[in-house]
Parts: structure tokens; sequence; C-alpha cells
């Protein structure tokens, strides 16, 4: 979707809000930046979620703010320019989705405050000094869910899957971080009976790549959270189906464009609590002062369409455990 229909999209589907922002400075129209590595349905859902919060906190978009959306269409390198684009552009708060897009405004600005809605590892990144007392001009909220999660779940869903690619981002999971993660692969094979290859995928071309790089015999696939796989969900799990791939995607997105499964936290609320940390910030809170919240609520959907081109029967145990199952 192109942004300017997006930006349409987004504003006609909220109605006036119902009373003026309380405590709002006399004539100030709050300018408030969003910067995401990609514009996926994800993303969309996100900020959707984040405006209609605003609006039930009582901001009325073109009257009590206004937007300015950078969008680095999955190209993480674009992030530092679009950081300090929204720096130029003298916006009260900056709201991000996304470690990579956090760390760049981070890097821009030393002094507006930064909201991330959706992020990881911050402290361990040096986002903020804990998540207590964040310190400087970020706060926000945390992802929780480890791979290792969505490993189990998709042995729970298809038993007879014992080798599995992780397709990760490792400007997303660089590092230190995918060393951790790799040191933990022995105990989790040996636990799950199966062996994990991982396989990186560092901008949006790269899929179909990857998929030549799995080894004979793969018959599972973990997706981790990263901009440049959301936004290629749809020919991701396209490959994943031609391959005949179980596959299991962080977010929803991933099993509405086809993948066997999705799991993740529910984005939406997390950009929903966003808009609280940017309300209180707009009326005078220190972004320093605000402590990061860690995501509560999670979801797992189960697309059953692609269960049966699989030719795959999901058990009843997990299907229980699902919030949503697509037919």
């Amino acid at each position: 979707m192109e942004r300017r229909t997006f930006m349409a999209t987004i504003a006609s589907g909220l109605l006036a809000a119902p009373v003026a922002v309380e405590a709002q400075q006399a004539g100030k129209v709050y300018k408030i930046g969003t910067l995401t590595a990609d514009l996926s349905q994800g993303s969309r859902g996100g900020i959707k979620s984040f405006l209609q919060a605003l609006h039930d906190l009582g901001y009325v978009e073109g009257r009590s703010f206004v937007m300015e959306y950078r969008f680095a269409e999955g190209y993480q390198d674009r992030l530092p320019e679009l950081a300090a684009d929204l720096v130029r552009a003298r916006v009260d708060v900056i709201v991000t989705a996304g470690t990579p897009a956090t760390i760049a405004a981070k890097q821009a600005t030393q002094t507006l405050p930064i909201v991330f809605a959706v992020a990881g590892w911050v402290v361990e990144k040096g986002i903020v000094r804990s998540l207590a007392r964040p310190g400087g001009n970020v706060t926000g909220l945390q992802l929780q869910v480890a791979p290792s999660k969505g490993i189990q779940l998709l042995k729970d869903a298809v038993p007879t899957v014992t080798r599995v690619v992780f397709l990760y981002d490792p400007t997303t999971m660089p590092g230190e971080r995918l060393g951790s993660f790799l040191k933990s692969l022995p105990s989790l094979e040996q636990g799950l009976n199966l062996t994990v290859q991982p396989v990186a995928v560092s901008d949006p071309t790269g899929a179909p790549q990857a998929f030549a790089e799995f080894r004979r015999g793969t018959n599972g696939l973990m997706l981790h959270a990263a901009s440049v796989l959301n936004l290629t969900a749809d020919q991701i799990c396209s490959l994943a189906l031609q391959r005949r791939l179980p596959a299991t995607g962080y977010g929803r997105l991933f099993a509405n464009a086809g993948c066997l499964m999705s799991y993740g936290e529910n984005e939406g609320d997390m950009w929903r609590r966003a808009a609280v940390y940017v309300d209180k910030i707009l009326k005078g809170a220190k972004p320093g002062d605000l402590p990061v919240e860690l995501a509560t609520k999670f979801e797992l959907v189960i697309n059953l369409t692609t269960a049966k081109a699989l030719g795959l029967t999901i058990p009843q145990s997990v299907l229980l455990r699902a919030d949503e199952v697509v037919q």
C-alpha cells in the first residue's frame, strides 16, 4: 500500500474526538513522528491502533496533532537519515517500531522524546539503562517472545517436524543475541528431537536466495521477528507452501499471508499502550522517568486452509490454544 493511500485510509477510519485534550497548551498542535522499517500489514495495523488510542484519549488529528510518517521500505540502512529527517521536522515526539528504528532515532537525537511501540533487547542494546528506570529520552514497550517458543509450537502442531530452518535478519538479531540463541540450540534440539539451521535474510529481495540455502530434508520453518521478513510475508509464505513446509511466523500477518501458524505479542495492543506514553509525555512527563513495560497480550493464529493444503491435521490440543483459526 502506498503511503498516501495508507494515510488517507487511517484518517477516514477515525471519528471526531469526544473531548478536547486535558491541559493541552492553548493553540498548540503537536507534531508526532513515526519511524518504522516497513509498511507491512503489522505496521499499518499498529499505527491505526495508535491513532485510535489517541482519539480515545481526546486528541483530534489535524486539530490537536498532526502526523509525520517515515518508512524505510524494509531497508534498515535508510533508517538513520529518516530519523534525522524527523528531527529536522521538529516533531514533539518520535514513535518507533522495531529495534533498528529505535536505535536510529536515539542516535539522531538525545533530547526529543522517543517512544518505542515495539522493540526487543532494549537494555542489552543500550537503548535504555534499565526497564524500571530508562533514563535519557527513550521509553516504551518491550517484546518478550523468544524464538524457541515458536519452534516449540511448530513441533506441537506438526510432531513429524525434524529439520527446521530458522529465518532471521542479522541486523535485528546481531552478534551477541544471535550467539546466545545458537548456544541454546543443542538443548533445544535435544529436547524437541529436531535440528535447527539458521539462515539469514538482510534485505527484502533476499527470500528466494535464503530458501536456496535450506538443507536437504528441511521439513519446517520458523520466522523470527524482523521488519524485512514482515515486508515479504506473502512471498515467504508462498515459497513455504511451494516447498510444502509448515511455517510459523512472528505476528499474525504470517498466518494471514498463508503460513501455517503465527505466534507473538499482540502488537496492536502495544501500539495502543504507546499512545498512553505519548499522552503522558505531551503533558509534561519525562521519558526517562516512565518505566519500560513488557508485552502482556499474546496471540496464536492457525491457518487451517494451509494445513489442509499441506495435508496436515493439527492436534486438537493445539487448536484449543489458538486465539484465532483462519478457515
